[in-house]
């Protein structure tokens, strides 16, 4: 087979890999790099040059940049702030939140930007009795709206290292402000208008008055339905039995979420033992809860008001929380990492994709983006504060004082992107030096550093940039751009134009954004070259294109994250994201040429 029918082959079976999901995205780029590599279509040197690449560099800096200037507290500070002043009221809070997201993503990563803010929204929810439901998805789409104004976001950095390759001028860092910013802006205002409206009026996340805060919890979780109240017979089987010989969980598959003895609440510890008249509040599937065996050892009772007297003692707590972006928590269960012993709480339920899990979780893997309502005290709520594998959904106001040293963080990060203003050629090396600096004044270490990358990113975009060498160096680019232009015949320019945005926009949704430019942006530079377009404008709107993630969760990794605490399901993104994709189509093929040549 020759070159380029490898070529088109491997990109066929990666292509099918992303949109299938069987893969994780970073994998399938390093098995397309190894093919190319081995197949000969590249030289060991073009094999490896993505991780050499600018754009890779540029991209680790700016992690390490961003999570700098998140300690330095500045970022969260503004963003609080900036919340705080449009006030009380949902279409306010929205605006507030959306442009809060939309100025930190500006500087940092998004996921890192919607991080910041997320765990402040709970409490601010609360007292403006608006329901988080309304407000994470505005979070999310905030922030991808404000990458799109800058140079600093993956894909735009991706797109701008393409240009480069193909020997044109690569973007500044200002270069997306004037077409991104009006994008950014109609985006915000769809939302505070429209798009809030479309939004569920419930989450798991949402609070209402703080006397039946807990209740209402119960009932948006859905584990009221599920709980079962009975007394440890006197003298039967269970009587003077440690709770992990009892096999309540082990046997039956029930999980003991309180032991009320007297009027004391006891601690749900493997050790302790039960007594007869002890009163347990147990959680289980219909077809598991109490099976004819327990008959002779637990007693059912009414359930009357157990679950409100026993959530309203003052030694325990609800506690809501997310599992975090690159959490080491994911893809483990919480027998695994030993939760309960470890922190003092228990998972009381899981929020996934749009529907509560609340039995047989303890051998229930995570997974990025879970809501958890947690049951624990006040030191569980201190060490669960501790995890950065966890997101805490309760307010977080920055509780000290600027120092000297995040001063001068914030000074660091203000001469980097001024330097690399003023010498967009030497942009990779301004921001690795400003990221340097940062470890040197120690506002993190390198260890630090190192946790701060998005390394499953970071392999994605160097395991795919050579594959747009690969397209070039074999002639696919040019055999996709005749093809192209064949069936679009001699439609013009601008239809060209929408042609790619149409098909970025759509990849995006399945895929990530930056392997949908990495195989769409070399084939749109190509065709552009072919027909005397000019090429920079139909990169800078492919890559505005790519950000276009409104239409489904699977498109950008913000959008996983809000997805659980948000109680959102997919019918909810194509509701809300459809239209305003749309609308920002229109607008980016309106403004563009009017800013930019494109022929």
């Amino acid at each position: 087979m020759s070159q380029i029918g490898l070529t088109f082959l491997f990109l066929g079976i990666a292509a099918l890999l992303l949109v299938s999901n069987l893969l994780r995205a970073d994998l399938v780029a390093l098995m397309l790099l190894l093919s190319l590599g081995l197949s000969g279509i590249l030289t060991p040197q073009e094999t490896f040059s993505g991780f050499s690449r600018s754009a890779v560099i540029v991209m680790l800096s700016a992690f390490i940049l961003a999570e700098g200037l998140r300690r330095s507290g500045l970022t969260e500070r503004m963003g609080l702030f900036i919340i705080k002043l449009f006030g009380k009221g949902e279409r306010r809070l929205v605006f507030g939140v959306m442009s809060a997201a939309a100025i930190l993503s500006l500087f940092m990563n998004n996921i890192a930007a919607a991080s910041l803010l997320f765990p402040a929204l709970s409490g601010m929810a609360r007292r403006s009795k608006v329901s988080p439901s309304k407000l994470l998805m505005p979070l999310a789409f905030g922030t991808i709206l404000g990458g799109m104004a800058t140079l600093l976001t993956t894909t735009n950095i991706v797109v701008s290292g393409l240009l480069r390759d193909a020997k044109l001028a690569s973007f500044t860092l200002t270069e997306f402000a004037p077409i991104g910013l009006p994008i950014t802006l109609a985006g915000i205002l769809y939302m505070v208008f429209w798009g809030r409206k479309l939004l569920p009026d419930q989450s798991p996340a949402q609070r209402h008055e703080e006397s039946d805060e807990s209740n209402n919890l119960l009932n948006t979780y859905q584990i009221s339905e599920r709980l079962v109240k009975a007394e440890v017979r006197k003298d039967g089987g269970l009587d003077g039995t440690a709770l992990e010989k009892s096999g309540l969980r082990e046997k039956y598959h029930l999980n003991i979420i309180a032991i009320h003895r007297g009027r004391s609440t006891l601690p749900i510890d493997a050790r302790t033992i039960l007594r007869g008249e002890d009163i347990l509040l147990i959680m289980a599937r219909p077809e598991d809860s109490l099976p004819a065996p327990l008959m002779d050892i637990l007693k059912i009772l009414p359930s009357g008001e157990w679950q409100q007297d026993y959530l309203s003692t003052p030694n325990m707590k609800l506690i809501e929380a997310a599992i975090a972006p690159r959490s080491h928590l994911a893809h483990q269960t919480l027998q695994d990492m030993r939760f309960g012993q470890k922190f003092g709480a228990r998972v009381l339920a899981v929020w996934r994709r749009g529907r509560s899990i609340r039995t047989r979780l303890a051998d229930l893997p995570l997974e990025f983006g879970d809501g958890l309502l947690l049951q624990g005290s006040e030191k569980s709520l201190t060490l669960l504060r501790t995890e950065p594998g966890l997101i805490l959904l309760a307010e977080s106001a920055p509780s000290t004082r600027m120092t000297i040293r995040g001063w001068f963080t914030t000074l660091i990060m203000a001469v980097t992107l001024a330097l690399a203003v003023v010498f967009p050629d030497n942009i990779a090396e301004i921001m690795l030096s400003g990221a340097v600096a940062m470890v040197l004044i120690r506002t993190l270490s390198m260890d630090q550093a190192y946790r701060a990358i998005d390394w499953r990113s970071l392999f994605l975009v160097a395991g795919m940039l050579p594959l747009g060498v690969a397209l070039n160096k074999t002639g696919a680019s040019t055999l996709f751009a005749d093809a192209i232009l064949s069936s679009l015949g001699g439609a013009g320019h601008l239809v060209l134009l929408a042609g790619f945005v149409l098909l970025t926009v759509a990849l995006t949704q399945v895929i990530n954004g930056a392997a949908a430019v990495t195989v769409i942006a070399p084939i749109a530079i190509a065709t552009a070259q072919q027909v005397g377009m000019e090429p920079r404008s139909v990169a800078m709107a492919v890559a505005l294109a790519s950000s276009m993630a409104f239409m489904s969760p699977l498109g950008h990794s913000v959008n996983v994250m809000v997805m659980g605490a948000g109680g959102y399901t997919f019918r909810d993104y194509a509701r809300v994201g459809i239209p305003l994709t749309i609308l920002l189509v229109v607008i980016l093929l309106v403004i563009l040429p009017l800013l930019m040549p494109i022929g």
